[in-house]
């Protein structure tokens, strides 16, 4: 065999655009198509907001205005302005920015100069202007190369950066931005930024109490057991409460404005200082899992210079607070010992309502003990791994890997089903588990019928949240069901699984559902997959004559082959979303608690679709 060549000619460098576009991943995680939260259009504009917001913490500019119309995205402030003289570089040269000199930004988030930039060459079009001393300049690039650049110029406009980008269809496919997840970004930036302004597409959003509001609006009032806790000092806020119906506990996490959604050592800290206060304010070693049981909070804290464990910085690493403050660990455990227990010495209500929650959590788990055990036993007897999950080489926790965001548990019922997912999937990403017929109603039941009930317990250790929500093994968790009325069955109960014991997921934007095409309309030349009557027409239409039209009444009608397409590349998501109106206990009394007329009217409209087209067929 003849001896491969390695020569100067192998050897080839990228430009900084050419890296980001080639290695999208590293830069801004998964790509996606808008359906997920943390889809990689959705970090885009994060990248961009993150620098106005440091131009408000630095304390300038109090208004950031943002529109997204179809594909493209403006985000205007009014803080200092781009210096006129690097306005290009800022934006296309790596490395470049003001974030490293801390003089000018002390607790930033993109301190790697590469947010912008990224932006920047995952962007079809690009345009930055600066607006600063009564003059202005203004750039533009197309796929990261710089098309046109004015020149600078006389303007009466406010200063400020203005910067407008078209995310590249190439790489992002299909893609659409969600109002809902924008919405939810920019009510963190404003909980976070107590006296910030932003105006979304003419809407605006403010908050005056920061932390202590996000976990108000969250919640309904009815479901809170006592008043929101909310402590602030230098550097750092957090918020408190304990929920009546949730079983498990809900963080959220914040490092100089990011949402670290995956924790990291902050956190940590954190639900360690509750425990060790708890302890010592009653005066009893309480086990850890009764205090935090039902624990709803929300952290805050700014670091010199945090290190992240990867770029799209949703899990800090940093130890240290820097700027001579002590490690992270320390800083937390000591105002969250003095300022928790001097609340609950003036507090004595609230004091009280915990030590209740605490007790008869203890109660609950010692009599849950015994079953835990036989459920674990019965799990490694059911051989987990062989009979019911089809598992994936990669993980969440995998924090080394570009495309750990893109782990996969799909649940689906029935033997062809799961067989033609488990045949079409990517082994590396991608997961299955099957459930055995439908799954019971969990409504009203208690946390004792996960352990007792075979395919709850299955899947509560397939999914790694037992004991918490950091050790979730998949990012993704897409109910696959048939679309008809008993895969709308299975769907709802399994809905009604997570919410009962597992509100966090949907909270988080974990769970979906896999949308899988209707019919398959075809000529010898073409094919189209069609997920609504509507394409169905179109496809006709754009065929013409009389193609071959399927009808597919379930999942397992369809071949691996084709099941490739609907997983791959192209996969269709419908995120699983809580009403902000009704409260768990209201959403789940509506759904599965007795037969009501509104209910019945519900179905009946929502599943009319799916009759006529059966029918249309």
């Amino acid at each position: 065999m003849a001896e491969l060549q390695y020569t100067e000619e192998n050897i080839r460098s990228l430009d900084w655009k050419e890296h980001i576009r080639l290695r999208p991943g590293m830069y801004i995680g998964k790509l996606g198509d808008g359906s997920s939260a943390d889809d990689g259009i959705y970090i885009l504009l994060k990248e961009t907001i993150d620098n106005c917001i440091d131009e408000f913490v630095m304390g300038a500019g109090k208004i950031i205005e943002i529109s997204i119309q179809r594909e493209k995205v403006t985000v205007r402030d009014y803080g200092r302005g781009i210096p006129l003289g690097k306005v290009v570089d800022v934006v296309s040269k790596m490395n470049t920015g003001g974030k490293y000199d801390t003089r000018a930004f002390k607790k930033s988030v993109g301190l790697n100069g590469v947010g912008t930039k990224a932006v920047n060459a995952l962007s079809a079009y690009f345009k930055v202007e600066s607006n600063r001393d009564g003059k202005s300049k203004s750039a533009e690039f197309e796929t990261g190369e710089l098309i046109n650049e004015e020149l600078l110029e006389e303007t009466s406009r406010r200063r400020g950066t203005k910067i407008s980008f078209v995310p590249d269809e190439t790489i992002f496919k299909k893609y659409k931005y969600r109002n809902e997840y924008v919405e939810r970004m920019l009510r963190n930036y404003v909980y976070l930024n107590p006296g910030l302004t932003i105006v979304f597409n003419g809407e605006k959003f403010f908050s005056e109490n920061g932390l202590k509001d996000l976990l108000e609006d969250n919640n309904s009032k009815e479901d809170l057991l006592y008043p929101i806790i909310h402590l602030k000092g230098h550097d750092i806020e957090v918020a408190i409460t304990h929920s009546k119906t949730q079983y498990s506990e809900e963080y959220h996490s914040f490092v100089n404005g990011q949402h670290t959604t995956q924790g990291g050592t902050h956190q940590a800290a954190f639900r360690e200082a509750i425990v060790k206060t708890i302890r010592e304010y009653y005066g009893k070693n309480y086990d850890a899992s009764d205090i935090r049981k039902s624990i709803i909070s929300a952290i805050s804290i700014k670091v010199m210079e945090p290190v992240f464990e990867s770029q799209t910085k949703t899990k800090l690493g940093s130890t240290d607070m820097g700027g001579g403050l002590p490690t992270v660990r320390t800083y937390i455990n000591d105002f969250i010992g003095k300022q928790l227990d001097n609340y609950l010495h003036k507090n004595s209500e609230t004091a009280e309502q915990i030590h209740k929650k605490i007790v008869q959590a203890e109660k609950e788990r010692k009599e849950l003990s015994g079953i835990r055990k036989l459920a674990r036993e019965r799990a490694k007897k059911a051989s987990l791994h062989n009979k019911k999950l089809r598992d994936c080489r990669l993980h969440l926790g995998d924090m080394k890997s570009e495309r750990r965001l893109e782990s996969t548990l799909f649940i689906t019922e029935g033997d062809s089903a799961s067989g033609s997912i488990t045949k079409s999937r990517d082994v590396n990403t991608q997961a299955v588990f099957s459930l055995r017929g439908k799954p019971l109603n969990s409504y009203g039941m208690s946390k004792k019928i996960v352990y007792e009930n075979e395919e709850f317990n299955l899947l509560q250790a397939a999914l790694n949240i037992e004991e918490s929500m950091e050790d979730l093994r998949y990012n993704n968790i897409v109910i696959a069901t048939d679309a008809d009325v008993d895969g709308m069955h299975i769907r709802l109960l399994l809905i009604t699984f997570f919410l009962q014991f597992f509100p966090e997921l949907i909270k988080e934007n974990h769970l979906y559902i896999l949308q899988t095409p209707l019919f398959r309309v075809r000529n010898k030349k073409e094919t189209f997959y069609c997920y609504s009557q509507e394409e169905k027409i179109e496809a006709i239409v754009k065929l013409k004559g009389k193609p071959e039209i399927t009808r597919f009444k379930g999942l397992g009608e369809i071949s691996p082959d084709e099941f490739k397409h609907f997983i791959g590349d192209d996969i269709r998501l419908e995120p699983v979303m809580l009403d902000k109106a009704l409260s768990i206990e209201e959403l789940l009394k509506f759904y599965m608690g007795k037969n009501t007329p509104d209910r019945q009217e519900f179905i009946i409209e929502n599943l009319k679709v799916e009759v006529d087209l059966i029918e249309d067929n």
